[in-house]
C-alpha cells in the first residue's frame, strides 16, 4: 500500500458456528462480504488471516488439520474470486494462540503462509520461539 500499511483481513468462525459445522459457510461470507470491491491488484497486496473467533486469547487453537483446512479453502475462495495467480500469491496467516509450542506444526501446513502473533508476542522469549520455528521452516 502507498502508505506503507498492510492491510489484513481477518476471518473466523465462534465454537458454537465450528461445533454446527458452519465453519466454511461463515468462512466464505466473510471472505465475500470484507473483500467487495477489492480489486486483483489491491488484493496482492493484502493478507488474509484465519482466527477463530474461539481461541482469541483463551490458549485453546485450532489442530494443525483443522487450520489447514480453512486456509485451503481460504486459497480456493481466492482462486473462484479471482485467479490461480492471485490465490498463490496472497498470503494467508493463522491467528489463533500462536506459541512457540504449536509454531511449527501449524507453519509446516502447505496453505499456512505465517502467524498472526497476539499474546505470544508481549513475551520476548515465546516469540523469539515462534520466530525460530519459522526461519528453520524456511531453511528447509
Amino acid at each position: 500500500c502507498a502508505s506503507g500499511l498492510t492491510p489484513i483481513v481477518c476471518v473466523g468462525e465462534t465454537l458454537a458456528q465450528r461445533e454446527s459445522g458452519q465453519t466454511s459457510d461463515i468462512v466464505a461470507e466473510q471472505f465475500y462480504g470484507s473483500l467487495a470491491g477489492v480489486s486483483e491488484a489491491q488484493m496482492e497486496s493484502l493478507v488474509i488471516a484465519y482466527e477463530p473467533v474461539w481461541a482469541i486469547g483463551t490458549g485453546k487453537v485450532a489442530t494443525p488439520e483443522q487450520a489447514e483446512e480453512v486456509h485451503a479453502d481460504l486459497r480456493s475462495l481466492l482462486e473462484t474470486r479471482y485467479n490461480s495467480a492471485v490465490a498463490s500469491k496472497v498470503r494467508i496467516q493463522y491467528g489463533g494462540s500462536v506459541k512457540s509450542d504449536n509454531a511449527a506444526e501449524l507453519l509446516s501446513q502447505p496453505n499456512i503462509d505465517g502467524a498472526l502473533v497476539g499474546g505470544a508476542s508481549l513475551k520476548a522469549e515465546s516469540f523469539l520461539g515462534i520466530a525460530a520455528a519459522a526461519e528453520k521452516l524456511m531453511a528447509g
